[in-house]
């Protein structure tokens, strides 16, 4: 089933994007989630149109480009995020989220998908290439920095890093010296079976033979007619 994505989702696509998707997944995890809505008729003509409006207020030649890109590498933009001790956020950066950040600072429309970035999910400082027109790349930089903290960005993402170092050396400390633990097993030999010397005994239920060394065998029967 189509549906229309209201949020960046990883490995998906990106908010305003029409997908196909199984219908257990939209309907157990997207659209429970918000994270989806149903891709009607009405809702794709409407993103038909926004995404024309859109395209009016991009770049329409190299020099209005150019103009763009030097405001672009100007601009130095910061999100503020939740992250832990180690330098994760508790959320992540999208593409989205850097387009609309330019728009409400900038006012400069650019097509998320036109951003050269994957999701971000720790903090520290980016710079992402922006496609504004053909043959027309600007740099934009980026601060992901912990929400609340006094300390300088650069000091608060050393410390981050830091600790991430810490934490990955214990780990590989740990396997390292963890070792498997094998039970060794001696192999069992069997005993060779004794070799039947000459004269040996056969009983049966009828007779008792004697085996010569020649393999032929005598013996008493009773043959009684």
């Amino acid at each position: 089933m189509q549906v229309v994505l209201r949020q960046d989702v990883d490995n998906l696509g990106l908010r305003g994007e029409i997908v196909s998707v199984a219908r257990g997944y939209a309907r157990n995890f997207l659209l429970p989630r918000g994270l989806a809505e149903l891709a009607t008729p009405g809702l794709v003509k409407e993103l038909g149109r926004r995404d024309e409006q859109r395209a009016r207020q991009e770049a329409k030649t190299v020099d209005e480009a150019q103009a763009i890109k030097s405001r672009i590498e100007a601009t130095e933009l910061r999100f503020d995020v939740n992250a832990g001790p180690t330098g994760s956020l508790f959320g992540s950066v999208t593409p989205t989220n850097v387009a609309d950040r330019l728009w409400e600072d900038l006012k400069i429309r650019v097509d998320r998908r036109k951003l050269g970035l994957d999701t971000i999910k720790r903090i520290g400082r980016y710079t992402v290439p922006v496609e504004v027109f053909a043959d027309v790349t600007a740099e934009l930089k980026l601060v992901v920095a912990p929400e609340g903290s006094d300390v300088p960005v650069d000091e608060a993402i050393a410390a981050a890093d830091a600790a991430q170092a810490v934490e990955t050396a214990a780990a590989e400390a740990e396997a390292g010296t963890t070792e498997p633990e094998f039970e060794f097993i001696e192999d069992e030999v069997a005993p060779e079976p004794e070799a039947e010397s000459e004269g040996d005994e056969v009983e049966t239920d009828d007779a008792v033979f004697a085996i010569d060394g020649e393999g032929s065998a005598d013996g008493d029967l009773d043959a009684d007619a």
